[in-house]
């Protein structure tokens, strides 16, 4: 490895030493109904974040409460002794992308078959100290 990448490669280590992150793979709802979700906590403070999800309506703030707290605690077993209520952690990223699709036919009038998409999507957490 050249000097340049392992300066650059140590400058990232660097950034993401406050940030951790937790993804969820495969979740079986549309990526349109998980991102309304997740752009009500964007940017918000971690534990404002979990109580709008705790107290959200929608299927998908279970799975991403859930993935939020996971992401909180990758936090804690990275930063050993520090405490995620003095940090003032922030949902700094979230990203919903779309998964595999699952396609199924289903019957439809003078023998035609209309196709039915059940999506998935993947979602990342990027959860970093407010600055």
């Amino acid at each position: 490895m050249g000097a340049r990448k392992r300066i650059k490669a140590d400058q990232r280590k660097e950034e993401l030493k406050n940030s951790s992150f937790a993804k969820l793979n495969n979740c079986p709802t549309s990526p349109r109904k998980m991102r309304i979700v997740a752009d009500t906590i964007r940017g918000k403070d971690v534990f404002l974040a979990l109580n709008i999800l705790k107290f959200s309506k929608q299927d998908a703030s279970n799975r991403l409460e859930k993935l939020l707290r996971s992401a909180i605690a990758n936090w804690e077993a990275k930063n050993e002794g520090g405490r995620p209520e003095e940090s003032n952690l922030v949902v700094s990223e979230i990203s919903v992308d779309s998964g595999r699709m699952l396609k199924r036919l289903r019957p439809a009038p003078q023998g035609r078959a209309h196709r039915i998409r059940k999506r998935s999507n993947h979602v990342t957490i990027i959860v970093d100290s407010a600055k």
